[in-house]
């Protein structure tokens, strides 16, 4: 009995190592040997390209050991490649830096858009292991719609043409969400139902909608009232297309100064602006991208469409951030610019433009204007100088 026993126990071993699987890691290890015949017959997996010494690689190790834990339960298996043994095999995928995440389906790679947290790793493979549209029945609803942070089921006959909406969308978004279909709920009659693990848990749209009106519907409901933001949920945000509110605290105290107020507001203004939460101990840095100085508490609005930048000035009140943000949505608030001062002298050949005056000289529709972008401690840009001021000279007084 004990022979036997130690016989399975090497065969089980040899197994694994044949498999790339370390006895303590539910993660393959991948080899130009192994790839192929590994990666090939698999429907879903995921793999890691990366190098040992790299930072980001070490953040994500203890998450992508979790999340492959977690998969397991999915049957989605997870790999990693070490590109500093298999340089070929990472030359040959296409890899620049690292960590890489490439999804496999059968061989064929495409890029993992993913946060990088276990729960959000997870969450991702999952959606990829479904279809775009899944059909739902009355049975397993509820675990469905429980599936994921947001689920999104339309509750709509067989043969409504409202189907093939949601199908579109579902297409277009799986990435981001999970979609599910079923002629029955208890929720509505007719309609869609956004399931989600936070605020009031579900939002319903009745009535007749587009595929514009739908995106809307779930960009204005899928993300909380107010939430913290970070590394995790920050692509969130911006996809979410809305103007993007910052409430910058250092302390616990300064989080709850105004937080009361401004999730109040962030309720009164939903669909139009999302507000957030974000620790200026960790992402302090973050106020320079909105023309902020690093003082807290401090409030910024950034409109996520086009770049537009709106500090708050100042000593921040519920009074200023309610105007703020007003006038933000009405377009009354110039959108702030970061610039150098105008030169009190600009008559030489040549014109300083600075972000305030860029728009009167270079977008001066009776002249065509020649411009160069330089940076003061170039080599080539000081080499070019004197030829750039003789040019300017030469057109002095004409049209250019």
């Amino acid at each position: 009995m004990r022979l036997s026993a130690a016989v399975a126990l090497v065969g089980l071993a040899a197994t694994s190592m044949m498999a790339g699987v370390h006895a303590d890691s539910d993660v393959l290890d991948l080899t130009a040997k192994n790839f192929k015949s590994t990666v090939d017959p698999e429907n879903l997996m995921l793999v890691e390209f990366f190098a040992p010494w790299c930072g980001h690689c070490k953040a994500l190790a203890p998450e992508y050991e979790i999340a492959a834990t977690k998969l397991k339960e999915s049957n989605i298996p997870i790999a990693k490649v070490d590109c500093t043994v298999e340089t070929d095999l990472c030359q040959e995928h296409g890899v620049q830096g690292y960590p890489t995440l490439k999804v496999f389906r059968k061989g064929e790679a495409s890029d993992y858009n993913g946060a990088r947290k276990a729960d959000a790793i997870v969450s991702y493979m999952v959606k990829k292991s479904l279809p775009a549209l899944s059909e739902v029945t009355p049975e397993n609803l509820e675990t469905f719609s429980q599936s994921d942070r947001v689920v999104i089921v339309g509750v709509l006959p067989k043969d409504s043409e409202k189907r093939a909406v949601l199908e579109e969308v579902a297409k277009k978004h799986s990435d981001d969400f999970v979609f599910g279909v079923t002629e029955e709920s208890p929720d509505t009659k007719e309609g869609i139902v956004l399931y989600k693990k936070f605020d009031e848990g579900k939002n319903i749209l009745d009535g007749e909608f587009t595929e514009d009106s739908l995106v809307e519907f779930i960009k204005a409901n899928s993300v909380p009232i107010m939430d913290e933001i970070g590394p995790n949920n920050y692509a969130t945000y911006m996809e979410a297309g809305l103007p993007l509110a910052y409430y910058f605290y250092s302390t616990p105290e300064e989080r709850a100064k105004f937080g009361t107020e401004i999730e109040a507001l962030a309720k009164e203004l939903k669909g139009k602006v999302n507000f957030v939460y974000i620790d200026a101990a960790k992402f302090g840095a973050h106020a320079a991208n909105l023309n902020l100085k690093e003082s807290w508490p401090a409030f910024g609005i950034q409109n996520v469409e086009n770049g537009s930048k709106y500090p708050l000035d100042g000593e921040v009140s519920i009074e200023k951030i309610k105007e703020l943000t007003e006038g933000v949505l009405a377009g009354t608030v110039e959108p702030s610019i970061k610039s150098e001062p105008v030169p009190e002298s600009n008559d030489g050949p040549v014109k300083v433009v600075v972000a305030t005056n860029y728009k009167e000289i270079v977008e001066d529709l009776e002249k065509d204007v020649l411009i160069e972008f330089y940076a003061p401690w170039c080599g080539h840009c000081k080499n070019l100088a004197p030829t750039y001021e003789k040019v300017g000279e030469l057109y002095k007084g004409s049209n250019i």
